[in-house]
């Protein structure tokens, strides 16, 4: 009868070791379910924080391509600034004198016209061989400073350097030549700053 009992105690002892290391099915069951939605609530925050990394990721890139955008007009609006002063100042400087000039023209022409008056006595011979002496100092001076007659007489019409205010009949000129300068024009190093005033052949 003990021995029995023994046994039986030992049966006991066997079955609760052996439940102990093997767990039952559901209970394995239970814990890989567990494992199992841990790694898809796992896998599902990680694709969260890339999508949200990506996100940012693409918002820094394109506010570094508008920076550079916005950097290079800068830079290039800088160069037309630089490159316009820059002719602006060279322009100033190389017709400085532009306005003086435009001003003592005038005073060219009516020298011209008085020393066109033929002298009675020499009292004004005299006082146009001063006024000679003047005039081509004045024009000397001004050749200095890059200005030059422009010719007409003879040359062909161009509306760039000669203004035509009549036209006539001429048949020693070709057509379309200047045959007669009524007024003088001249110009600055390469720029006009009074056309010629002429007559043109038909």
């Amino acid at each position: 009868m003990e021995k029995e009992q023994q046994e039986m105690v030992q049966e006991q002892e066997l079955a609760t070791y052996e439940q102990e290391q093997h767990p039952t099915v559901s209970e394995e069951e239970k814990e890989h379910g567990q494992t199992e939605e841990q790694q898809e609530q796992d896998q599902l925050k990680a694709k969260d924080e890339l999508a949200e990394a990506n996100k940012k990721i693409a918002e820094l890139e394109g506010k570094l391509q508008d920076m550079e955008n916005r950097y290079l007009r800068l830079h290039a609006d800088f160069d037309n600034f630089r490159r316009r002063t820059r002719l602006e100042f060279e322009a100033a400087e190389k017709y400085r004198a532009q306005s003086l000039i435009t001003d003592l023209l005038p005073t060219l022409d009516n020298f011209e016209r008085a020393l066109k008056i033929e002298a009675e006595d020499e009292k004004s011979k005299s006082i146009l061989q001063g006024m000679e002496m003047v005039y081509r100092s004045l024009v000397e001076a001004l050749k200095k400073e890059g200005v030059e007659a422009i010719e007409a007489v003879g040359k062909p019409f161009d509306p760039h350097l000669h203004q035509a205010v009549m036209q006539v009949e001429d048949n020693n000129y070709e057509p379309n030549t200047v045959v007669e300068e009524l007024q003088k024009g001249y110009k600055l190093k390469d720029r006009v700053i009074r056309p010629a005033m002429v007559k043109v052949s038909q």
